[in-house]
């Protein structure tokens, strides 16, 4: 006989079967870039903007500001050749932040 779960849990288990089909926007940065503004202002078209990582760096995924994982860029090879991937490397735990 299964064990009885208080009401928080009865909910909480309700609800993300209630939301799981709900899609949401992650962000993947890369980087971030500190032109001064004299310089921006003189980018063109083909302008390289340095970031402050590299190549190999990990990148952050973002759900609005919370960051909820950490992984490697991937390029995906078969019939998506060329489409960019990321490879979960760290994830947050559920209630608490990566540092």
């Amino acid at each position: 006989m299964p064990e009885p779960q208080d009401n928080d849990e009865q909910t909480a288990e309700k609800n993300s079967g209630l939301f799981a089909t709900v899609p949401i926007e992650i962000t993947i940065s890369v980087g971030k870039a500190r032109p001064l503004i004299k310089d921006l202002l003189t980018l063109g078209e083909n302008a390289v903007l340095p970031l402050d990582t590299r190549v190999d760096d990990p990148v952050e995924l973002f759900v609005g500001d919370r960051l909820v994982a950490r992984g490697e860029l991937e390029e995906l090879e078969g019939e998506n050749a060329g489409q960019l991937a990321v490879r979960l490397t760290e994830i947050a735990e559920p209630g608490h932040q990566l540092g």
